[in-house]
């Protein structure tokens, strides 16, 4: 009878995994960890000098759900350390990586409103560029549209990317270039974050897109109390 050893065996093994994840879980999710690959360094640096240096990595790249956490956490770290380990990586210019909108709004759901409130009333710093755009039509127009677009489409730079041309704040792409004094990123020419910084709101608002059988405007008081505009788009 050879059950036994087998059957010992087997438990031993299944002891061995469930205690090695309990510990690998937790140092996994420390974005230290995912500051140990070279591709992600660069982001890890310029989290933690972001607003968001209180938010871990997974708490915004992994969704928290069963399904979140097995595609984004168990098969997609999985297959991320083993192209580590033994692939070639991308270039930190050339690192795409996603975030779902439902992860993002668990915190900024508010931002619905903000359309909604008196411009007065405008937290900063919405209030000084005199932002009334909605977002809720934009979210139900990026649905629409079926392209996997979102939160990110146009704030990608939030957390990792630093403010441009004396902006207090890492601006949403779309207002980099409208201004006198050209600006450009300093991603190498031809890489994902270059061509990602230097795409802007034309890209849906180009006198072409429709929505709702209406083509979309391409001027700024679509968006912007008319009054706030020079003072938001001129650097001082």
């Amino acid at each position: 009878m050879n059950w036994k050893p087998k059957a010992t065996l087997a438990l031993g093994l299944v002891t061995g995994a469930v205690a090695l994840s309990g510990m690998a879980i937790p140092l996994t999710n420390h974005p230290k960890f995912c500051a140990s690959c070279h591709t992600i360094a660069p982001s890890y640096e310029s989290w933690v000098k972001s607003s968001h240096k209180d938010v871990t990595c997974v708490s915004c790249h992994v969704r928290p759900t069963i399904e979140g956490w097995i595609e984004d956490k168990a098969i997609k770290g999985t297959k991320d350390v083993a192209v580590y380990l033994f692939g070639t990586p991308p270039e930190p210019h050339n690192l795409n990586a996603a975030v779902d909108s439902e992860v993002c709004l668990s915190c900024h759901r508010h931002i619905y409103r903000v359309s909604e409130v008196a411009p007065r009333d405008l937290p900063p710093p919405v209030k000084d560029v005199g932002l009334i755009m909605s977002h809720r039509a934009h979210m139900e127009a990026f649905s629409a549209r079926g392209r996997g677009e979102g939160c990110t489409t146009c704030h990608a730079g939030v957390v990792h990317d630093a403010p441009i041309k004396g902006y207090p704040i890492v601006i949403p792409r779309g207002h980099v270039s409208a201004d006198e004094q050209p600006w450009y990123p300093g991603y190498p020419e031809g890489s994902s974050l270059r061509t990602r910084a230097l795409n802007d709101c034309f890209r849906c608002h180009d006198g072409k897109t429709e929505h709702r059988g209406k083509v979309l405007s391409r001027t700024c008081e679509t968006c912007h109390i008319p009054e706030k505009i020079s003072d938001s788009l001129l650097f001082n």
